[in-house]
């Protein structure tokens, strides 16, 4: 663990936390307890979960009956993991976790109060207590995400957009929000395999997921639905913005180059677009995608279609 440093407020993706569905407000602490006997219950209430939020959470909580704290922000890039717990302090301090070289993430401690000396011998004692649960939790989630995650495009599989799309339709009913669905073909795929090999497709297939990505926000979700067909899934969008995207990532596929070799394939791309109806289920929602998309393809190609 690094020292730590006085750092400035860090503003995180808000849309992303309220995805994930970070952001709680931290419980107030309980009764106060000596620095040996937090350290002896979280020694042992830390192993108790393999879930990042639920073990920081858990930290926070109880580390408030020694230390008291107003934030606590938690980060570790390669895993896309960012937490955050309670309200934002004037003062902060950050560690960096590590074990044996392998990086856990970066904590960042905040209140309205500087944190003394002891206070912060204090927490640097009791981070040790996290070090073996987020390991093991970061590495439960690495093989969580790898079964749920294409290897070759980086998107979510069918297993994560069978998930995903009831909790989004459940979701968008509760709050009476908006949902759209765009699914996205590459024209003519087969075309390129058998003209420049399958590890020219497959260098395409990683191209369009990149170009679809990069055009999304942070809520907006990507799976790969087949071999050359993706699945977009917009959350609080209604019919025309989700027409607006569509033609937006139809235009970026289009302009973006791709090459086999020396040799630069031309590529576009159709959409089919459906927008979530009072009482429909998850396959009537595909089902109006994939008629929409076929329409698309009949009327021409590189070109987005509504459903009716």
């Amino acid at each position: 663990m690094k020292s730590p440093t006085q750092t400035n407020a860090i503003d995180f993706d808000s849309a992303k936390l309220q995805r994930l569905g970070f952001g709680q407000p931290a419980l107030r602490p309980r009764r106060p307890v000596t620095f040996n006997e937090l350290r002896q219950q979280l020694g042992q209430q830390l192993q108790t979960s393999l879930e990042p939020e639920r073990i920081l959470g858990l930290f926070f909580r109880e580390v408030q009956r020694l230390v008291p704290l107003d934030a606590l922000h938690y980060r570790h890039e390669p895993s896309d993991l960012r937490l955050e717990f309670g309200h934002r302090g004037h003062h902060s301090v950050s560690y960096t976790l590590s074990h044996e070289g392998e990086h856990l993430g970066e904590l960042i401690f905040r209140r309205n109060q500087r944190l003394m000396d002891d206070e912060l011998s204090q927490l640097e004692a009791l981070l040790a207590s996290l070090l073996y649960p987020m390991r093991n939790a970061l590495l439960y989630r690495t093989a969580t995400r790898s079964a749920l995650r294409d290897p070759l495009t980086e998107t979510g599989n069918r297993i994560a957009m069978d998930q995903t799309l009831q909790r989004e339709i459940d979701m968008a009913r509760r709050h009476l929000s908006p949902l759209s669905l765009l699914m996205l073909d590459i024209d003519h795929f087969k075309n390129i395999n058998d003209t420049h090999g399958h590890a020219a497709g497959d260098k395409v297939l990683r191209a369009v997921a990149g170009s679809i990505k990069s055009q999304l926000r942070n809520v907006d979700m990507v799976f790969r639905f087949g071999g050359e067909e993706f699945l977009i899934l917009l959350s609080n969008t209604g019919r025309d913005a989700a027409g607006m995207v569509g033609e937006r990532l139809r235009r970026a596929a289009h302009a973006q180059d791709y090459w086999a070799d020396d040799t630069k394939i031309e590529l576009t791309v159709s959409l089919g677009c459906s927008t979530l109806l009072a009482a429909e289920s998850a396959e009537s929602l595909l089902r109006r995608a994939d008629n929409a998309l076929y329409v698309a393809k009949r009327e021409g190609r590189n070109r987005l279609a509504m459903a009716g």
